[in-house]
């Protein structure tokens, strides 16, 4: 199959999916189930596919393997709108690859995650899947005004998708979440028109831009513009707060794509845009923002530890985790751009295992409150031991993705040399002693001590919410275990992002 074919084939395949489902009875809930796991099984076939066409093609002329990965492969252009010299202008590196496959992961176990729904399911699966379209659609666009257009389908249907099928008070944070979201996307777009005119070469491909010399003042104001913009989908302090009320009101599936992919889009776009096109902007205000994102690390894992509720100490820790991505990213250095963005993978494994299991716990025992379980590890032993094993990754045990990512975040956050750097690397690793006391908290009170009278009726998990554990369990794993081909391929990827910062 043609590779830039196969590319548009992986965001069609979700719309086709939610086309799909439109004739199909509300009642009959199983087949509208049914089409949403076959269409995403088939997407999950399709993106592995992809990687190992991706690696093939990189690899298959192993003395320039290097300089290949570097560049985006599988690319194609179609004219759009030919006034503006807006194209489809597709492709992919390696880490929209790795990406797409943590995408086509997640939304497969949250598929089946979301088995129970019963609630108007034809409509919250055509949403699911119009959603997680627009996120394939990011990470195949070279031209930034595709890019723009893929990204805002991704985030607009979350305000259905929280407002009708979450829980708590999921209008108010379905509200608070788009205007937050919608605000930041104003930024990225001002952004990006901004990088249109100023390159005078009356394009939006991502690979000319990047090959202009804006000029100093220009990228001086327009870096900021942008980093905000995607900073505040990544949940950087202080625009962080629509984060926990967001995830702790929406439905399983939707908490782990979104914590899992889509907060991820935001230093995917610091990174791609902000960094890689405004080198000299970046090497500007990074210093200022890292005091930023130190914060978001150390006030997300302490906000965590006040917290009661499964899904808010998730959701916190969420977004101290979600701040290692960019303090990588802020640390400038080889070794810490490679973390962040191995920490988007590992985060996005680890987040959608917990939400996934916090929403087969409370589905049995009705509470997410912390202080209202115990004893769950000798009546769900299976997704208690799961629960564990997730909360090691959070803590970053070696052996799994965890250990990996946060491991190269702060050797690279530390080989910068200036003492502001180092001071707030010691300032974010003192943030893994307090993840400790937080993941163990929830841990022992979650597993140990008396079964409650009412709980010891309850059922484990059913074979069919074992599939996804047991996959992400395994994913996470064999990040943390067999890293190697993961961090070659991000190691190619970054280089010239980095070359672009250090010329």
């Amino acid at each position: 199959m043609n590779g830039s074919f196969l590319l548009t084939m992986i965001w069609v395949v979700p719309f086709i999916t939610a086309l799909a489902l439109l004739p199909v009875c509300r009642d009959d809930h199983r087949r509208i189930k049914m089409i949403s796991l076959t269409g995403n099984a088939l997407n999950l076939l399709l993106v592995i596919g992809l990687t190992f066409a991706f690696i093939s093609a990189s690899s298959s002329d192993p003395a320039a393997a290097g300089a290949k990965m570097s560049q985006f492969h599988f690319t194609a252009k179609v004219p759009w709108l030919t006034m503006l010299n807006i194209e489809y202008n597709i492709g992919v590196d390696a880490i929209s690859v790795l990406m797409m496959l943590l995408t086509a992961i997640v939304i497969f176990c949250g598929v089946l995650a979301s088995w129970g729904v019963e609630n108007q399911p034809k409509e919250f699966f055509v949403l699911l899947n119009v959603l997680v379209a627009g996120v394939y659609g990011v990470f195949v666009s070279i031209d930034l005004f595709t890019f723009f257009v893929f990204y805002e389908i991704a985030v607009l249907p979350m305000y259905l998708l929280i407002g009708l099928w979450g829980t708590g008070r999921k209008e108010y944070s379905a509200m608070k979440l788009t205007l937050m979201l919608v605000a930041g996307s104003a930024f990225i777009l001002a952004g990006i028109l901004a990088l249109y005119f100023a390159s005078g070469l009356n394009t939006f491909d991502l690979q000319r831009l990047s090959q202009h010399a804006f000029p100093k003042d220009f990228q001086y104001w327009a870096f900021p513009v942008i980093f905000l913009g995607f900073g505040v989908l990544g949940a950087l302090y202080p625009f962080h707060t629509w984060s926990p009320d967001g995830h702790a009101s929406a439905p399983t599936a939707v908490s782990m794509l979104h914590a899992g992919v889509l907060m991820k889009l935001g230093g995917y776009g610091c990174l791609r845009v902000g960094m890689y096109l405004l080198p000299e902007g970046a090497n500007m205000w990074m210093s200022f923002f890292l005091v930023f994102v130190t914060i978001n690390v150390l006030y997300g894992a302490l906000g965590a530890i006040k917290q009661t509720d499964l899904k808010y100490i998730t959701a916190y820790s969420s977004v101290s985790h979600c701040g290692m991505v960019l303090f990588g990213f802020t640390a400038m250095t080889f070794a810490g751009i490679k973390g962040g963005v191995l920490q988007m993978i590992s985060h996005g494994l680890m987040t959608a295992l917990f939400f996934c299991l916090i929403g087969m716990i409370y589905g049995r025992t009705h509470t997410r409150i912390v202080s209202e379980m115990g004893g769950l590890m000798k009546i769900m032993p299976f997704l208690s031991t799961a629960y564990v094993i997730v909360g090691m990754a959070g803590l970053g045990l070696p052996g799994l993705s965890g250990f990996v990512a946060e491991a190269n975040v702060f050797v690279g956050a530390f080989a910068n040399p200036a003492p502001l750097y180092r001071f707030c690397t010691v300032l974010a690793v003192l943030s893994i002693v307090v993840t400790a006391v937080y993941v163990l908290r929830a841990v022992n009170g979650l597993v140990n001590g008396p079964v409650s009278e009412h709980y010891k009726t309850l059922t484990d998990a059913s074979l069919l919410e074992k599939v996804p554990v047991t996959i992400l369990l395994f994913c996470l794993f064999g990040m943390g275990i067999l890293p190697g081909w993961i961090v070659d391929l991000v190691n190619e990827a970054v280089h010239p992002i980095y070359n672009n910062l250090m010329r």
